[in-house]
């Protein structure tokens, strides 16, 4: 296992939590200090845990290493302590983070709740109150982000040319080179449903009948959990992560600055949706705020409508009436592709996700890339060849109709400068990352205080630095 994969690992389990019973199963361990790294301990328990975590991994990968897994645990806990203790003496801030690792903890604990039955079955069960197993795992949590924000911080500016790049992939026989899976480039033409006006006012409708329950007393919270279809903040109750203004949606975020707290919006129109919102309180910059989020609904007739229009478009294109890229320009209302020939881009994508970087917009996609409904159709055709209307969606989630043709099928093939320049990029720069951090890793341990048990065996461990640690520092 290499080092970027253990601690992707070990942050992954740190971020995880054992129900009662895990650990109380294990409670027989006679538990003590097996390591210390700068000011944080490792205990046996711990170890014990992460170890039977990845046990059940290998076996899931039918993975059968040398090592032992608790020489493996050991060592990935060492490593995010050595990243946690450097954070603090580089004085890492992760206040952007805390209301949501407080939000995810008592998320978790509310689950365990229900787990057991009621708030004192629980604490019966575990022998101790709920909020100090909250307090518990929020610092966990702090933890793991500490650690990822360290080596990120480690790597952040680390670049690489197109220069590098050619070197790089020269030195790689052609054995080393790296498979890429199939790849599609493809056209679409899309339609709303002609009635997008009218299931907005519908949806704006409903959104003020919900908005009057409100305030007339009923919890937002509760309405969120109800109504709002927005899948990563509705079962929190609309709660989103505290953020700056400037990290939500433009209109999204005027409206939220004109709020006070326990003020809920009239409705605002964001690139994703219809919402109402409500300000919580701020946190310094940061706004900690919830939202119900509807979207329009159309008919079945409506929709009909829209694949009927469509299909009538591809058969001109069949007759040849109208080549695709000009139907696209005609008739698409994608603006993003019409003007292309319908040509599909990943730059609505970028932009949702915030990447300004113009070299990473791409035409190719991979099967996971692609919304499922249209993969379904891409897999029938051959090049040229035009599918039925299907329904679909776009990158914000709003539903359309859609024909498409696929343009190019990119066979699975060994990557190649000329035609995978991104992903031999990007692969290179990873590498380049990995060896800076490398030697930044070895540095630090050299130089921080590190004690292991003797009972483990460090000549298993990846890095053969910590194997020093076991004489007194």
């Amino acid at each position: 296992m290499n080092k970027t994969k253990y601690l992707s690992l070990a942050l992954a389990l740190m971020a995880m939590w054992g129900t009662t019973a895990e650990i109380k199963a294990q409670s027989f361990v006679a538990d003590k200090v097996v390591a210390v790294v700068g000011n944080s301990a490792i205990l046996y328990s711990d170890v014990v845990k992460q170890a039977d975590e990845i046990t059940l991994e290998r076996r899931e990968m039918n993975y059968t290493p040398e090592r032992s897994a608790e020489n493996e645990a050991l060592e990935a806990l060492m490593l995010q302590k050595l990243l946690y203790n450097q954070a603090q003496i580089d004085s890492i801030d992760i206040s952007y983070a805390q209301g949501q690792i407080s939000t995810y903890a008592e998320d978790m604990v509310n689950q365990l709740i229900l787990q057991a039955g009621s708030l004192q079955k629980y604490e019966a069960q575990e022998g101790r109150p709920a909020f100090e197993i909250k307090d518990e795992i929020i610092n966990r949590l702090e933890e793991y982000q500490y650690a990822q924000d360290m080596m990120a911080t480690v790597t952040r500016n680390i670049t690489i040319t197109p220069g590098e790049v050619e070197r790089h992939f020269k030195k790689m026989s052609k054995d080393e080179l790296p498979i890429i899976p199939e790849q599609y480039v493809y056209a679409q033409i899309t339609k709303f449903p002609k009635s997008s006006e009218g299931a907005k006012q519908r949806t704006k409708e409903r959104l003020l009948e919900i908005r009057e329950r409100i305030l007339n007393g009923t919890r937002f919270d509760m309405m969120a959990r109800m109504y709002s279809v927005d899948p990563g903040s509705a079962l929190k109750g609309g709660e989103l992560p505290p953020m700056p203004k400037n990290q939500f949606d433009p209109a999204f975020g005027e409206a939220l600055a004109k709020l006070r707290p326990g003020q809920v919006s009239g409705i605002v129109e964001s690139t994703y949706g219809l919402h109402i919102i409500q300000l919580i309180r701020m946190e310094g910059e940061n706004y900690v705020a919830r939202h119900i989020l509807l979207k329009p609904i159309f008919s079945d007739d409506e929709l009909q409508e829209t694949l009927t229009t469509l299909d009538s478009i591809a058969d001109v294109i069949r007759n040849g009436e109208l080549t695709f890229a000009e139907a696209a320009l005609r008739e698409s209302d994608d603006a993003g592709s019409r003007l292309n020939g319908g040509l599909v881009t990943n730059i609505d994508a970028m932009k949702m996700n915030q990447m300004s970087n113009p070299e990473a917009a791409t035409t190719k996609f991979f099967k996971d890339q692609v919304a499922p409904a249209d993969y379904k159709e891409l897999a029938k055709l051959k090049i040229g060849e035009i599918s039925p209307a299907v329904l679909s969606f776009n990158a914000k989630g709003d539903q359309m109709g859609k024909i498409l043709s696929p343009v190019e099928i990119i066979p699975s093939h060994r990557a190649d400068m000329s035609t995978d320049y991104l992903v031999l990029e990007q692969l290179a720069l990873e590498e380049k990352k990995q060896k800076y951090f490398d030697e930044w890793l070895s540095g630090k341990i050299s130089s921080m205080y590190i004690r292991i048990d003797p009972s483990f065996d460090t000549s298993q461990f990846d890095r053969k630095e910590w194997s020093k640690s076991q004489s007194t520092k």
